[in-house]
């Protein structure tokens, strides 16, 4: 038995009520147990020694002899606990590993059915298709049921039989010293039944890698992210077990003119000096064709036009979005000879900034954050 104070083993006050007690030995309990720490003779030590001060701190009785005497309070026969009273350690590891190995004390079985692994498959789809909906074919690699022994792993005509290692349950339970732990049959491991003739096609594992095609339905509205459930179309179930599912999850590709944000769609227009001073009509994309888009005197960079009804239908329900044109005056390059001339002409005639009432606003906003008169 460690000689540590058992206090500081656990790394709780000496007042610590005995949830503080529980917690704080299945936090270290969880840290060094053997099983998570295999060949590790350190970490095989502190769980030893966690779970006699925990076996001792937990017991009213036995607590209340250490505080008293310490370590020559306690008789060391007491160590395997289950004393009248007292809390055998088949108690503490039915509570406190309850989660950690599938089951409490009496444990659970693992043999029989077992549902099949859920899978997972990425498509990328065009944005048109994730608006108006459409159908894909995939090739999905997988697990299936065999056909020989019909999911069996038994060669044709025989059938498994009970393992006699657990007698079926899957499990077995060891002492180890002053305590017990279940684990699974190295034997069967954790099916609860031997298969002596394997099929030679699955060699004895009831399932075979295969690649099925499917056809996917995409329904309108589909987002990045979204995902398809095809029940029944994973990994085979094991032993006869259910098949799991197949999520589908949908990546759209970026498109050359629009953006999509939830319902909207967005998209940037480029115009010319001349129309964003005149104004002007030009034609724009819509997901539906091209459509008219009246550009008014005066429009500056950014301006947003909004086209209602020509955005998405969410997959989710909900009214149609619209979609947002972002407009951007272009620069002119490339300039002739008589162009320079005239743009020359046109800056002689703007240069008291009454044609430009942002420009004129920031101008007098720096000449008051300079102090100029």
């Amino acid at each position: 038995m460690s000689k540590r104070d058992f206090y500081e083993v656990l790394g709780v006050e000496r007042g610590a009520n005995e949830a503080e007690i529980k917690k704080a030995y299945r936090r270290l309990a969880m840290k060094y147990h053997p099983d998570r720490n295999p060949d590790d003779k350190d970490a095989d030590d502190k769980f030893k020694e966690a779970t006699a001060a925990y076996e001792v701190l937990s017991d009213a009785q036995k607590r209340q002899a250490y505080d008293q005497f310490g370590h020559a309070g306690i008789d060391p026969q007491m160590g395997g606990g289950g004393g009248p009273g007292g809390a055998g350690f088949s108690d503490i590891f039915g509570d406190v590993f309850s989660d950690f190995f599938g089951g409490g004390a009496a444990g659970r079985s693992r043999g029989g059915p077992q549902r099949g692994s859920d899978l997972r498959y990425t498509i990328e789809i065009m944005l048109e298709e994730a608006v108006r909906g459409t159908t894909v074919e995939i090739r999905v690699p997988t697990l299936a049921e065999c056909k020989t022994c019909n999911g069996s792993g038994a060669k044709k005509g025989t059938s498994p039989s009970t393992c006699n290692t657990c007698q079926g349950v899957g499990q077995i339970r060891m002492q180890q010293g002053f305590f017990a732990v279940q684990q699974t049959c190295p034997r069967c491991h954790g099916s609860g039944q031997t298969i002596t003739d394997p099929c030679q096609t699955c060699r004895g594992q009831g399932r075979v890698e295969d690649t099925k095609t499917l056809s996917v339905k995409v329904p309108a509205g589909v987002d990045v992210g979204d995902r398809i459930r095809l029940s029944g179309e994973g990994e085979a179930g094991a032993q006869g077990g259910p098949a799991g599912d197949l999520y589908v999850v949908v990546n759209v590709k970026a498109h050359d003119f629009f953006e999509r944000d939830g319902r909207n769609l967005h998209c940037e227009v480029p115009i010319s000096i001349v129309d964003a001073t005149l104004g002007g009509e030009l034609e724009v994309p819509t997901l539906d064709g091209r459509v008219k888009l009246k550009i008014p005197e005066g429009t500056q960079t950014g301006k947003l036009f909004r086209l209602r009804g020509k955005g998405v239908t969410p997959v989710r329900g909900g009214g149609v979005g619209d979609l947002i044109c972002r407009v951007v005056v272009e620069t002119p390059v490339s300039l002739n000879k008589r162009q320079r001339e005239l743009l020359e002409e046109l800056r002689e005639t703007l240069k008291d900034n009454a044609h430009s009432p942002k420009a004129k606003g920031w101008f007098d906003g720096m000449k008051r954050f300079f102090g100029d008169k």
